[in-house]
């Protein structure tokens, strides 16, 4: 290919904001401690989560879940029942006006790979996959310390989840391992509205 054809091609998309979820008290509803979301009858979207995706489809953002998983590795439910939920959640979403760009899960145990979060594989991942994913721009929104310390280890900004009742002894609990939070938010919905969107277009 010659240098003059080389001059024609189209220039490089510009990156567009990523946001990161998580998915577990972020996107449905948790089950209670040691238990996992197993089928779709036991998937409850939370309130708010569709316009949450819907704003952010608007402002041009990028969706990517992020999820661990352990619930594989320890036999609870299998890989192809969790591909299951993944798919219908998108549907869901996708009906209601929402989009998710991509669902990344970790099935591994604790210690056991490089993509469980806070470890920081599957962001890597979506960023050499997802066109235009720069992880310099992205956000974590996210309601556990993982998700924080995922973020601070990507250099990204950090949105914590919590209830407000809850929400001082989280964020001191983070910052004693000094843990960076940009934000927290009571809900996805409020954490877009208040957080992410207002945020997003000088990065479009």
């Amino acid at each position: 290919m010659t240098r003059a054809a080389n001059s024609r091609e189209a220039p490089a998309r510009p990156a567009r904001r990523c946001v990161f979820l998580d998915r577990d008290g972020i996107i449905n509803r948790k089950r209670p401690e040691g238990d996992y979301v197993k089928a779709w009858e036991e998937f409850e979207l939370l309130p708010g989560v569709p316009e949450a995706l819907r704003l952010l489809a608007r402002a041009g953002c990028r969706v990517v879940v992020v999820t661990n998983q352990r619930g594989v590795a320890l036999g609870r439910i299998s890989a192809q029942a969790l591909e299951e939920i993944h798919r219908r959640m998108r549907e869901a979403l996708a009906q209601a006006g929402g989009r998710l760009d991509a669902v990344y899960s970790c099935p591994h145990d604790h210690g056991s790979c490089d993509c469980r979060k806070p470890g920081i594989g599957l962001f890597r991942r979506a960023e050499q996959e997802l066109a235009g994913v720069e992880l310099s721009t992205a956000i974590v929104i996210g309601d556990s310390v993982k998700d924080m310390e995922a973020a601070a280890r990507l250099g990204c900004r950090a949105i914590l989840i919590a209830e407000p009742d809850t929400a001082a002894a989280r964020l001191e609990a983070l910052r004693s391992r000094g843990i960076p939070v940009s934000a927290h938010a009571a809900s996805l919905l409020e954490a877009v509205v208040e957080h992410v969107i207002t945020h997003a277009h000088p990065v479009l």
